[in-house]
């Protein structure tokens, strides 16, 4: 986490768009040996609201992740107008 707030550029290691998804961002973080998976989506040109986390066991991301952050964000933007 610290290296996305840190720098204004995050290489795509850590900090990817999810392809076929409504803005979905991962941002991937490992800490003792545990893979964490942060998902969110992007809030105007500065921030990131990140809205669901969990460890990953697998090489892809599970779709009920996805379609839970995808669900939060619509809840998440409703909520601002």
């Amino acid at each position: 986490m610290r290296l996305v707030e840190e720098i204004d550029r995050v290489p795509a290691q850590y900090f990817k768009k999810l392809v076929n998804t409504d803005g979905i961002w991962e941002i991937r973080a490992e800490s003792g040996g545990d893979v964490i998976r942060l998902l969110g989506f992007l809030n105007g040109a500065r921030y990131v609201i990140l809205n669901h986390a969990f460890r990953k066991k697998t090489q892809k991301t599970p779709q009920a992740d996805i379609r839970l952050a995808e669900q939060r964000k619509t809840e998440y933007l409703g909520t601002q107008e």
